[in-house]
């Protein structure tokens, strides 16, 4: 699959404020800096189509953007980050609170979480990967930032999510444009 271009759509603060829409469509999640932002231009070969940021917690609503490629198209969801502390509680409270809205009650065709892999799997991407067993909605993983360690290290923290999660677990580094094909055939393979 070759995406052909890509679109953003809208940033809505809720479930409710989204359109629907009737194309495959995948959840980002992940901490905040995980890369998600920074992922969707990768992907699609565009540096400036999501906002990045070095500053955790940027992302503040749910990001909709349309990918057309030669197959399907499908809809790419950027989802707040999760585990930044910097806000208030009850910021925290209500992203909280969209975030489950929309991961139970949107049609989606999977989740994609995103790990760094620079650092050892956190407690928050544990109690998510649970979270989403619990309400049996799929999901493939992402280890991001592959580029900052050898790749006998990407080697063993692959093997150490896929078989932790039990997901398909993919490489992913914005400078390396390698794993690119792998993360889309995947994707197609979801659809």
């Amino acid at each position: 699959m070759k995406i052909k271009s890509a679109k953003f759509l809208i940033s809505s603060p809720n479930l409710k404020l989204c359109p629907q829409l009737d194309k495959c469509e995948f959840a980002l999640l992940g901490r905040s800096n995980v890369g998600k932002s920074t992922f969707i231009n990768t992907l699609c070969n565009q540096s400036k189509l999501a906002k990045t940021s070095n500053t955790p917690g940027k992302t503040r609503l749910i990001n909709l953007f349309e990918i057309i490629t030669d197959k399907k198209p499908f809809i790419l969801a950027d989802l707040p980050g999760y585990g930044y502390a910097k806000v208030s509680k009850k910021e925290q409270d209500s992203w909280q609170k969209n975030l489950e809205e929309y991961l139970l009650k949107r049609n989606l065709t999977s989740t994609i979480q995103f790990i760094d892999a620079r650092h050892d799997i956190q407690k928050n991407d544990i109690l998510m990967q649970e979270w989403l067993k619990f309400n049996n909605i799929p999901c493939i993983n992402i280890l991001t930032k592959c580029d900052y360690i050898s790749r006998n290290e990407i080697t063993k923290k692959l093997a150490l999510i896929e078989t932790k999660f039990q997901n398909t677990t993919l490489a992913f580094s914005s400078k390396d444009r390698t794993y690119i094909d792998k993360v889309l055939k995947t994707i197609e393979d979801f659809m």
